[in-house]
Formats: C-alpha cells, sequence, structure tokens
C-alpha cells in the first residue's frame, strides 16, 4: 500500500498534538509527586522541630509537686496549703523501687543577674547533680552542678543560652566569672545552651542553676521541697507508678490520695505518647493524600494514552501490516505510559527537595540545621518505584486497546 506525504504530515501533527495533551497530563503525575515528596519532608522537618522543644528530656520521668487541696481530709478542709520535704524523697525510694532518678528540685521568684554594666532577669533553681539525667543539659562550655558543690554549699551557677548572651555578649568562654544576683555573687562553672520548652521554674534559657544545698542556705528554704523529678526503671511505665507516688506522698502530709489536684504527678510519657500519635496520623494523610493525587495523575495519563491510541489507529495498523507483533505494539505504549510518568515524576521529586533544602537552609541557628525537611535516600527510591508502577498501570489499558486493532479495520479507518 502507498502512504502519500499528507497520510504522513497527519500521523505528525496527530503527534504533536499528543505530546501537548502528555505535557498536560504529565502535569498531573508531576504535581502529584511534588505533594508527596514535598509533605512527606515537610512533615519530617515540623516532627524535628517539635522534638527539638522536648530535646534532652527523659520521656519517662515523672514531676511531682504540692498544690492547694480539692478535697477534705482527716479533719483538714479543703483548700489547704502544704510543702513536700526531703523525707519524701526517701520514702519515695523505699516505697517505690521501680523508680530510677528521684531528684528534688528548688525554686525561687528569680531576680536580676549582674555582670559588669550589664543585667538581665533570670530564674534561679537548686538542682542536684541527679536532675542531668531527667533533663539533660546541652553544655556548650564547662560542666554541670557536682556533689562537691553539693557538699560545700560552693556559690557555683550553670546559667542558660539567653542570660549567657545578655551578660556576655561578646561570646566565649564564661566559666570562672561571677555574676551578681541581689547582693550574692557565683561562679560561672557551665554554661546550657539546652532549648527544651519543657521547662518548670524559669522561661527556656533564663534559668540559673544552683547547688540546693547553697540554696537552701541562701533563701532560708529548710527542708522544703517544690519539686521531686522522678525517671522509672528501663521498662517501666510511669503512668502504672501514678497512683503508688501519689499515695506514698499524699498520706505522709495527711492529704487524701485521691486528690489528683492536691498532688500533681505529671507524666511525660504522656506528651510523647501525643506527640508520636499526632505525627502517626499526619504521615497517614500524607501517603493517602499523595498517593491519591499520583493516582488521579495515572488516570490521566491512561486517559490520554487511550486517546493517542485512538488518534493513531493508522500508524499502529501500518505497523502491524508491515510486521509489528503485539508484543511490540504492547512494548511501546507501556514504554510510552512510563516515560511520560517518569519525567513528570522525577522532575516533581528534584523540585520538591529543592523546596526543602531552601527550607532547611533557613532553619539554621550560629550556623548549625535545626531542622531536617529532606526525604531519606529509600523514601525517593521509593516513590520512584510508585511513579514506575503508576506508568505501567496507565499504560495497560491503551495497550490492550492498540493490540486489538487490526491491520484492515486501520486501512479501512483511513
Amino acid at each position: 500500500m502507498r502512504i502519500d506525504l499528507d497520510s504522513y504530515r497527519e500521523i505528525l501533527d496527530t503527534l504533536t498534538r499528543n505530546k501537548a495533551r502528555s505535557f498536560l497530563t504529565g502535569f498531573g503525575v508531576f504535581w502529584g509527586v511534588f505533594m508527596l515528596v514535598a509533605l512527606i519532608g515537610g512533615g519530617n522537618g515540623m516532627k524535628e522541630m517539635l522534638n527539638r522543644n522536648f530535646e534532652g528530656f527523659a520521656t519517662n520521668s515523672s514531676m511531682i509537686w504540692a498544690q492547694p487541696t480539692t478535697k477534705a481530709y482527716k479533719g483538714f478542709r479543703k483548700g489547704r496549703l502544704w510543702e513536700m520535704d526531703y523525707n519524701d524523697v526517701e520514702r519515695l525510694r523505699h516505697s517505690v523501687p521501680e523508680l530510677d532518678v528521684i531528684s528534688p528540685v528548688l525554686f525561687s521568684n528569680g531576680g536580676t543577674a549582674y555582670v559588669a554594666d550589664r543585667k538581665t532577669t533570670v530564674g534561679v533553681n537548686g538542682v542536684n547533680p541527679d536532675y542531668q539525667r531527667v533533663n539533660e543539659p546541652k553544655l556548650r562550655y564547662g560542666r554541670f552542678i557536682n556533689q562537691m558543690d553539693l557538699a560545700q554549699r560552693r556559690k557555683v551557677c550553670v546559667i542558660g543560652k539567653k542570660t549567657y548572651q545578655d551578660l556576655f555578649p561578646m561570646g566565649g568562654d564564661p566559666c570562672g566569672s561571677f555574676l551578681r544576683v541581689d547582693s550574692v555573687y557565683y561562679q560561672v562553672v557551665g554554661v546550657d545552651f539546652n532549648v527544651s520548652n519543657v521547662n518548670f521554674g524559669g522561661e527556656a534559657g533564663t534559668t540559673l542553676l544552683l547547688p540546693i544545698t547553697l540554696m537552701q542556705q541562701t533563701y532560708n528554704m529548710g527542708t522544703d521541697v517544690h519539686m521531686i523529678a522522678v525517671t522509672g526503671r528501663p521498662g517501666v511505665v510511669m503512668s502504672a507508678l501514678a497512683p503508688r507516688i501519689r499515695e506514698t506522698v499524699a498520706r505522709a502530709h495527711s492529704v487524701d490520695p485521691t486528690d489528683e489536684q492536691g498532688l500533681m504527678v505529671f507524666n511525660t510519657e504522656v506528651l510523647f505518647q501525643m506527640l508520636d500519635n499526632l505525627f502517626t496520623g499526619v504521615n497517614f494523610l500524607i501517603w493517602l493524600v499523595g498517593l491519591g493525587t499520583l493516582l488521579a495523575g495515572a488516570i490521566g495519563v491512561s486517559n490520554i494514552m487511550m486517546v493517542t491510541v485512538r488518534e493513531r489507529t493508522t500508524e499502529i495498523g501500518i505497523r502491524r501490516a508491515i510486521g509489528a507483533t503485539p508484543r511490540n505494539i504492547l512494548t511501546q505504549i507501556i514504554s510510552e505510559s512510563i516515560l511520560l510518568t517518569l519525567v513528570a515524576g522525577m522532575s516533581g521529586i528534584l523540585l520538591a527537595v529543592f523546596i526543602l533544602q531552601m527550607l532547611e537552609m533557613g532553619n539554621t541557628e550560629d550556623g548549625i540545621v535545626t531542622a531536617h525537611f529532606q526525604v531519606d535516600f529509600w523514601t525517593a527510591i521509593l516513590a520512584a518505584v510508585v511513579i514506575s508502577l503508576m506508568g505501567v498501570l496507565a499504560g495497560l489499558a491503551p495497550a490492550a486497546r492498540a493490540m486489538s486493532i487490526k491491520p484492515v479495520d486501520a486501512m479501512r479507518d483511513e
């Protein structure tokens, strides 16, 4: 059969039109992959930023403090004010052996710290060395409070990041320097750059930590304890210990053991569990939205390939007439579908990675990246595999249509 120049021009025009359609349809796949990768990377970055708020804080810890009672008990009216004391530390140690760290903490109303003509507002807390196992410091300079500081009531302190920046704006190691709070001078022995937002007794970065024995003496606090920080041994669920902790302390102070407001036992594991559950749901939603968008793009690819096959009926018929097998036609159509989805999908991945990199560069502090918004290598590989599978599935129906074309029908169509 003779094919004239006009027939070839018609086939070329059809292919050109299909390329435009393919570009528009490929944009659906591009957008779907872009959304999937960008959402996964963004979710990773947001999770890291939220986790940074709890950085260094023990996940199996509880904080115990006294509040006005809300129930009458043993002749005492509700609303009674009371305080814990050092004996409660020993009571917990003997009555709840599942506890690992039991660290008393003292708070004050704070004050103003001075170095030369510079000043800043600080909160003053008294702690012992075990407290760093509950809220791990991120020491930029120096050390934490040690046992010798407690035994000798040394006038030393560990300062926070904001206090360091306000009092030592020139930077450098401030350890050995002295600062004054009210009328008392303390020697700086450490600088804690922990930015955790889980803080008790002061704003993050503004807390001045003293040996608890020194604080008892300086602020005349006697044997009172404002808070007890505890952690459980490995494998212990802190929420299961809460009733025993409350009963041990409450009975010693004639407080109703069922008065949950009168004696607060705050379990941080509940906080971390809520965070984990939140991001489990967020990740599920991300994959649901991303895969849904990808599926919509793949359906669009399948539709455009079906139109392509219909408009190339003559071309496919000619190929069949000159010896092309159904397998050749199947390979051609599926290859075009895979190529279209891969090109669009990889373009979406590259754009998403570029934007995530810009976000990451914008979240730096002191030259250090504070949140990583990128996806890992295997996530990108998984996305590429999903794109390829979508391409295969999108090309199956058009390929079956192409294989069913008979040369005689194609000639008649011409």
